[in-house]
């Protein structure tokens, strides 16, 4: 009888009652999806690369490092010489190093010049392998291996013949004509920038640079990864790398400029929450005055039931009651409606941006965020609870 009461007030006061509702169910529905993008977005970087121990390059700011080699943004200050990449690659205590060669494009997108120990080595999130949706690795100088997002976005499939550009510009002058690449293979989508790469061989780019020294080691590159034997060994390779004589060269930790990166954007995310907290204090404060200005209407309402017996502690839960009813539909309603337009634009997120934003918006943060809009709902609505309580106790 409880609920039915509080079910027949507020579909006796539909109109505002559904007004107050949308603009619940919006303000909800912010917060939700910024929460939600926050973490999935950390997730997303952390797992951009995985297994790899150091990334090493030329002498520059570690987080500059991290984001060419890693994210492809930005530009590297400088090249390291393949006689640099040999002796450290070749130390002892290294499992395997992968080369990474930038600076060209193709349309757009980033051009990664690099070696078969990419496809065999290379790995993202939970230690995930590349697998190929098409095709096969590069064998040849002139052949190219697409990410998902580049194959989907200018409709390439195997067989297709590209031309790569200087620098990020896909102007005709930068272009490399007469020296055509041959689509081999396409990759799984990752999530991660290798969607948004294009892949080369380092001596299909040393070839269209130079066509005079084709074939061959390149001269330089870019930066390279490297994974250890045993980790234990990762602060002293670290230390010798900082330390090298022939050239000024750096080694950093991914996970140790990720913590850089984000501490960097601390204030950026605080103030993303504190927008999404914004929304829903005003459209709760809205509730609230919608139930409070609904007293006064509710005269002869409180009257009946004062008459039936209703105590004015029975009219303050009530009161309460409607305020958990309307929260509960308008979060019910959120989360279907953010986890519908996640599941709508995780691919294209992924294409677009390299990010892996799960649609799977049912995590214990989520369930955190819910119970503490629910009680925040609670709390703003317990002044009209008090209005209700305070009318009871009239005669």
């Amino acid at each position: 009888m409880f609920l039915k009461i509080a079910y027949k007030s507020l579909v006796d006061r539909k109109v505002s009652v559904f007004m107050t509702l949308m603009a619940l169910i919006v303000s909800i529905s912010v917060l939700l999806s910024v929460e939600h993008i926050r973490v999935q977005t950390k997730e997303s970087f952390a797992s951009t690369v995985s297994g790899t121990d150091l990334i090493i390059g030329a002498r520059t700011g570690s987080l500059n490092l991290l984001l060419y080699s890693v994210f492809r943004v930005g530009a590297p200050t400088n090249n390291i010489s393949w006689s640099t990449y040999k002796n450290i690659s070749g130390s002892d205590e290294v499992k395997w190093a992968i080369p990474l060669s930038l600076g060209d494009s193709h349309r757009g997108y980033r051009v990664l010049g690099t070696n078969q120990d990419y496809f065999r080595y290379f790995s993202y999130g939970a230690k995930h392998p590349l697998v190929f949706a098409q095709g096969r690795e590069f064998s040849d100088a002139f052949e190219v291996v697409l990410g998902s997002a580049v194959a989907r976005s200018l409709g390439y499939s195997q067989g297709a013949e590209i031309l790569l550009s200087h620098g990020i510009s896909s102007a005709d002058f930068n272009l490399h004509k007469g020296s055509p690449f041959t689509v081999v293979g396409i990759l799984e989508p990752t999530g991660t920038p290798v969607d948004q790469t294009v892949h080369v061989s380092l001596q299909g780019l040393k070839a269209i640079h130079n066509s005079a020294q084709y074939g061959g080691d390149p001269e330089s590159i870019t930066a390279f990864m490297v994974a250890l034997k045993s980790r234990i060994g990762v602060f002293s390779l670290q230390r010798a790398v900082n330390n090298y004589k022939a050239e000024p060269v750096m080694a950093i930790l991914p996970g140790v400029a990720l913590s850089e990166l984000w501490q960097m954007m601390g204030i950026l995310e605080q103030t993303l929450r504190f927008i999404g907290v914004l929304v829903l204090m005003s459209a709760l404060l809205g509730l609230s005055a919608m139930l409070l200005s609904s007293v006064r209407e509710r005269r002869h309402e409180i009257q009946l039931l004062r008459m039936a017996g209703a105590s004015p502690l029975y009219l303050f839960l009530l009161s309460e009651l409607e305020v958990l009813l309307i929260t509960l539909v308008g979060l019910g309603a959120s989360l279907v409606i953010v986890w519908l337009a996640f599941a709508a634009g995780q691919g294209y997120l992924a294409g677009a941006f390299g990010i892996n934003i799960s649609a799977d918006i049912f995590t214990l943060n989520t369930l955190t965020l819910s119970a503490i809009v629910t009680g925040s709902a609670l709390l703003t609505g317990a002044l009209p609870a008090i209005a209700m309580y305070l009318r009871a106790r009239r005669p």
